[in-house]
């Protein structure tokens, strides 16, 4: 399976400004631009993307683990903090934060915090990412 992204910039990169586009349509030409990355500007950016990737992510792979225990999840909700900071003359992505709060009927702790954490260890984003991935988990009952 393959997907694509694509993205588009003209200018320099303080006064330049781009798009980013996916394969399925849902994003269609999102402006992004230093001032979305770096300040508060319109648009979105590279961070918030990997952020939504890590978070769906993380909650389908959750989602499989414990349907393998028997269980499924009335919701899961997460939220993905993603530390871009300079280090070493560049900018690098430091640190992704998990912020997890889920309904499971039928789950206890233990078997809640082991399927979590395997999803965190486990989803094709969490592999992909070399930087620092912790998750804090929260059983709503």
């Amino acid at each position: 399976m393959k997907r694509t992204a694509n993205a588009h910039w003209e200018g320099g990169l303080k006064d330049g400004k781009g798009t980013v586009s996916t394969q399925s349509g849902v994003l269609d030409k999102q402006q992004y631009s230093f001032g979305t990355r770096f300040e508060d500007g319109k648009g979105t950016n590279p961070e918030e993307l990997i952020g939504a990737a890590h978070a769906g992510c993380f909650s389908m792979a959750l989602s499989m683990i414990l349907g393998e225990s028997g269980l499924t999840a009335e919701s899961i909700d997460t939220k993905a903090t993603v530390k871009l900071e300079e280090e070493d003359g560049g900018f690098a992505v430091t640190h992704v934060h998990l912020d997890l709060k889920a309904r499971i009927p039928g789950a206890d702790k233990e078997t809640f915090e082991k399927a979590a954490n395997a999803a965190k260890d486990n989803c094709p984003i969490s592999k992909l990412l070399t930087a620092k991935i912790t998750l804090d988990a929260e059983l709503e009952s």
